[in-house]
């Protein structure tokens, strides 16, 4: 019982609290199970299937866009702003909470929700 205390406090303060994102960073046990992976001697399950009405990352076809503006008035994280001399709409990302209701109002489909979920990035937009 005394073992967990101590262990706790150990890993507390040990740098880095959390692994980095972008594999250059992975510890290097992930790396030698990817190296091992590559050579055939371990084989990784195969990822759990993204289940019927995912809200996965938004998709936007601006093609399609006619520039209603209903995806800005029900938008409760205010991820669009309207564009006046396109008459379109740009979304950010980094705003959205993928509720999904933008594609739900979208007339002409031009907001989807795709099946993507790492949207961990470098660059905010």
């Amino acid at each position: 019982m005394i073992e967990m205390p101590k262990e706790l406090f150990k890993q507390l303060f040990k740098k880095p609290f959390t692994n980095l994102f972008p594999l250059k960073h992975a510890p290097k046990s992930v790396l030698a199970l990817l190296k091992k992976v590559k050579e055939g001697k371990v084989k990784l399950n195969d990822p759990v299937p993204v289940p019927k009405g995912f809200r996965g990352a938004i998709v936007y076809d601006k093609k399609k866009c006619i520039g209603c503006k209903l995806c800005i008035k029900v938008c409760p994280t205010e991820a669009f702003d309207y564009l006046e001399k396109e008459r379109k709409v740009k979304y950010h990302v980094s705003r959205c909470c993928f509720c999904a209701q933008c594609v739900d109002v979208c007339p002409v489909n031009a907001l989807g929700s795709s099946k993507e979920f790492l949207l961990a990035d470098y660059k905010k937009k």
